[in-house]
């Protein structure tokens, strides 16, 4: 059994929690567990019940510990990272009055545009929180609630977000980050705290949230008794504030801080997001302008159709995901759970373009390529937020890192690569979210610089990929049909 130092960096997401068991000195992955979550709800429901994520924590977290042969005493600290925006609200007893609203449901749609109106329009809101309210922030969902279950909402005497309830469930520390906070709807960027004006708006006590740790501070507080004799580790190591996801991968990936600034990384997951770290504040209409772990920014464009909509085309038509060509004259904009960029929460998916040589592996093709333009369509607007011109040549050949799930697929890198014509880099790990968090609990447990500390282990390194021209028939085709169809997609 290992005797080294270790920490566990825990990647909660919407679909699994992920474990992963980490050499403190080195940052070698030793071994990944992993437990599935169970997701319900019909049109645009989507919940979970946040006690499957605590025992999914639990069943990873033992199963990466024997899988890497591991001495649990070996163990110094833990950090969360999770799937941002999801609404979770509790009882006294700190348990879950109803199911996790998560960040993909979209029945908050209608409460999003009232909210953006009160606060005069959606550069008010960007100006002050780097966010325009969308079905995914928190804040309207915490606004259906009102409207919908208002004795729930009433009765409610906690409200997180996903990675607060697990950090809360460790530590016993109710306590936040400000990159994860700054998906909220009710933090703002501007001031690096809760807006006490937001919270008037959304009839929310500030006492019900939970207190958001300093710019820095990664320590939560230690795990608990009750927590180490359900998880098998020793009561007392550190625990991170933890963070959202997204920060979690920049962390992985060394952004922020004295680290990589302004290169722009592209997430292919069940979401699909294009982000990077800046110095300058977004204040984007078009984008989430999060806040990061270490005082620097995170615009992030973010779409809700990516892997998951691409694996049911091919489903649907009966192939391997990489069984893909070219989409030729055919176009897909694969809106199959509505769409968040652009803001369509209504919208369906769209085919169009078929001829009688369309192929079967060409559909698919064109499931890629919608999927693919929708987030890189986000991609200059992120540089723009970065202070940057995306058509100067220093910035165009800046490296595009690849990220996510899709990124270890051939055609998810070749699509991407054929409608970007940037560099692209696929970093060797596949577990970026769980090793920035694993990073933030080596921060923890030893007061360093999380970046730092993932810069030291080298986690964001990778191969750069051959450069190919960049295929601008098909985006100005994509481009041209979405153009025509956004004003029928919006009802």
């Amino acid at each position: 059994m290992s005797r080294s130092p270790l920490v566990i960096g825990v990647d909660s997401s919407t679909q699994s929690t992920k474990a992963a068991v980490t050499d403190a000195a080195t940052g070698k992955l030793l071994a990944v567990g992993r437990a599935q979550h169970r997701v319900t709800g019909e049109g645009g429901a989507r919940e979970s019940d946040p006690e499957v994520w605590w025992t999914a924590l639990r069943d990873a977290v033992a199963g990466g510990l024997a899988d890497a042969g591991a001495d649990a005493s070996a163990v110094t600290g833990i950090a969360v990272a999770g799937q941002q925006h999801g609404l979770v609200v509790l009882d006294r007893a700190g348990r879950p009055l109803r199911p996790a609203m998560l960040w993909n449901d979209t029945r908050s749609a209608p409460q999003a545009a009232r909210l953006t109106e009160a606060l005069g329009g959606p550069a008010a809101w960007a100006a002050r929180t780097g966010s325009v309210p969308v079905a995914s922030i928190t804040a309207t969902k915490w606004q259906w609630l009102r409207e919908h279950e208002p004795a729930l909402a009433e009765a409610a005497a906690a409200v997180r977000l996903p990675h607060d309830f697990l950090t809360e469930r460790l530590s016993g520390a109710a306590v936040t980050d400000p990159g994860d906070a700054s998906g909220t709807g009710w933090y703002a960027t501007a001031t690096g705290a809760y807006d006490p004006e937001l919270l008037a708006l959304l009839g929310l006590d500030a006492d019900l949230l939970p207190s958001v740790a300093p710019t820095g501070a990664t320590r939560a507080g230690t795990l608990t008794a009750a927590a180490a004799a359900e998880l098998g580790l020793p009561a007392g190591i550190a625990v991170a504030a933890g963070t959202g996801d997204n920060m979690s991968a920049a962390i992985g990936l060394g952004l922020g801080g004295a680290g990589l600034l302004d290169h722009p990384v592209l997430s292919l997951g069940t979401s699909g997001t294009v982000f990077a770290a800046t110095t300058t504040r977004p204040t984007s209409v078009a984008l989430n302008g999060f806040a990061g772990t270490d005082g620097t920014y995170l615009p992030l464009g973010c779409t809700l159709n990516c892997t998951q909509a691409v694996d049911k085309v091919a489903a649907l038509l009966g192939l391997d995901r990489e069984d893909a060509e070219p989409g030729g004259e055919a176009v897909f904009l694969p809106y199959l759970d509505g769409e968040r960029t652009p803001d369509l929460p209504l919208a369906a998916g769209l085919l169009t373009g078929l001829r009688h040589d369309t192929t079967p592996r060409g559909l698919l093709g064109a499931a890629y390529e919608g999927a693919a333009f929708t987030v890189l369509r986000a991609l200059d607007e992120v540089l723009r937020a970065c202070g940057l011109d995306p058509a100067a040549p220093e910035v165009a050949s800046r490296p595009l890192r690849l990220v996510g799930g899709g990124a270890q697929g051939r055609a998810w890198m070749s699509t991407v690569q054929r409608l970007s014509g940037r560099p692209v880099i696929v970093p060797a790990s596949g577990e970026l979210v769980a090793l920035g968090a694993a990073a933030l609990a080596a921060g923890a447990a030893g007061g360093e610089d999380p970046v730092a500390v993932a810069t030291q282990w080298g986690t964001g390194t990778g191969r750069e990929l051959e450069p190919v021209a960049r295929d601008t028939e098909t985006w100005e085709r994509i481009a041209s049909v979405l153009e025509r169809a956004a004003p029928s997609l919006l009802s």
